[in-house]
């Protein structure tokens, strides 16, 4: 763990206010936690001309446990109904869903077909009635599917095996992930993608669920086209050209499948590319003059590689309004290649590195970010669900009333804290203390986990994943990990 203050050790509101005060950030928090009768978070939103119920948005994940034609497995389904009981209303995504097989970011990514249609059916149906057994109904409840295609990250046949499909050749990262200009994606089978993200929500509407993600997020194929300045023809270049590939999938989706809505998770901003550096801190990756104050390749970016710009972003989105969005799911950057700014943590993953920074800047960041694109489209339909701030642990709650209260987003999303803790949102909203044993503590092996090929969950507080066969292995791939950190030491 880096040498930062811990959450815990702060007591009282006061406390954390004040050592966020020091830190110059702009971000405040309730002085407690309120029950439904006068937390923000209890507020119903309209949004795709449905009620939702509260402001609570649980955002997707993936799982690395689905079986291998892509269906649910136990363990899917295990998680999924945790959503569905949690007492959050907006169910972002569920499940980073692949759209084609060779967009898989691992063998058993979620994929649905005609022939595995059926589980996803069951499964949907099985959490409508879940929710609606424990909250009396689920008419204000909204499910969506993440459609997803994992560009430069996919490993479609082997975990091991990194197959990489690009829409430019990135100076660095093609250095970080070994890929070249041979893995640049024709514009033939870009059509061809475009194709499969139709498809797949032509399935998730016959699954039934209430709308899909457009993933444009993170790094991957579609978010990785907003930034291919450099590439050729007409998915490259000028803004028009870079935002095609997301503008022909929305357009068609809206045509070809209208019974469905569409909501898109966007990377507001993006950065340099870090790697570890002296006693395994991040450092940003400079090679050949490219780095700090020269750096092109950021969607969002200021031009420093560390900073950014949301003229774009907000372009972007204007996009999306005109083309009948109403719910952009915000993050930023990438998981890959500058994790602190994506999902602020204290403790890094396998493959990672040590935040070069205290946490809460990274997620003070992104909700800085967020609530100037909020701004920007106060007075429209346009919803903003938050991102990266599970690293506030105690005062996350607390953060997220004062951001909904202020008008500086409308949903609070959390993601890692729905493993440990998927229910805090009935718990807080019950006026319940949410117990500190199972609030996350971004130890990351939710992640380490499957950068290792095991299943994702929360192995040191979630008692199920403690007793499930990979926690062994797991400790086994930190040991190693640990062992190979000493000696290059």
């Amino acid at each position: 763990m880096a040498d930062y203050p811990r959450i815990p050790s702060f007591k009282t509101a006061a406390d954390f206010r004040a050592h966020l005060n020091e830190l110059k950030l702009d971000i405040d928090l309730d002085e407690e936690i309120l029950d439904a009768s006068s937390s923000p978070l209890a507020q119903s939103c309209q949004c795709y001309g449905k009620t939702v119920g509260n402001r609570w948005a649980i955002l997707p994940m993936e799982g690395w446990d689905c079986l291998p034609d892509g269906s649910p497995s136990e363990l899917t389904r295990r998680r999924w109904m945790n959503f569905a009981e949690s007492g959050a209303k907006l169910l972002f995504g569920c499940e980073a869903c692949a759209v084609t097989l060779t967009g898989k970011s691992n063998t058993r990514q979620m994929m649905m077909t005609r022939d595995n249609l059926p589980a996803f059916k069951k499964l949907y149906q099985d959490m409508i009635s879940a929710h609606a057994a424990k909250f009396g109904t689920a008419d204000d409840l909204l499910i969506g599917l993440q459609l997803t295609h994992s560009g430069r990250y996919s490993h479609p046949f082997d975990d091991a095996k990194l197959e990489s499909v690009t829409a430019y050749s990135h100076p660095l990262l093609d250095e970080k992930f070994h890929s070249s200009k041979d893995n640049v994606v024709s514009d033939a089978e870009v059509e061809r993608i475009i194709d499969c993200f139709v498809e797949s929500a032509k399935l998730a509407r016959d699954a039934g669920f209430d709308f899909v993600d457009v993933k444009m997020a993170h790094g991957y194929l579609g978010h990785e086209f907003l930034s291919a300045f450099d590439r050729p023809g007409k998915f490259g270049g000028d803004f028009e050209n870079r935002t095609r590939f997301f503008r022909e999938i929305v357009e068609r989706i809206r045509t070809e499948v209208p019974q469905i809505a569409v909501a898109t998770r966007i990377s507001l901003f993006d950065c340099l590319p870090f790697e570890p550096g002296p006693g395994h801190v991040g450092i940003p990756m400079e090679r050949n003059g490219i780095g700090v104050g020269n750096y092109r390749y950021a969607f969002g970016g200021d031009g420093t590689g560390l900073g950014y710009d949301l003229t774009e972003t907000i372009k972007l989105i204007e996009m999306a309004q005109d083309l009948g969005i109403e719910l952009i799911c915000t993050t930023a950057c990438s998981p890959y290649y500058n994790p602190h700014f994506q999902r602020p943590a204290y403790y890094p993953v396998s493959d990672g590195y040590l935040p070069p920074e205290e946490p809460i800047i990274g997620a003070a960041r992104q909700l800085r970010a967020v609530a100037e694109v909020k701004a920007h489209f106060a007075k429209s339909k346009m919803r903003f669900i938050t991102s990266g701030c599970t690293c506030l642990q105690e005062y996350f709650v607390q953060v997220m009333q004062k951001q909904i209260r202020d008008g500086k987003a409308d949903f609070a999303g959390y993601g890692r804290l729905v493993l440990s803790y998927p229910d805090i949102p009935a718990v807080t909203l019950a006026g319940k203390t949410p117990d500190p044993r199972r609030i996350c503590r971004t130890f990351g092996d939710c992640t380490t986990a499957p950068r290792n090929g095991l299943v994702s969950g929360c192995y040191p507080l979630d008692c199920f994943y403690k007793q499930h066969p990979s926690c062994a292995v797991l400790k086994e791939c930190k040991a190693a990990l640990r062992e190979r950190m000493a000696k290059k030491h």
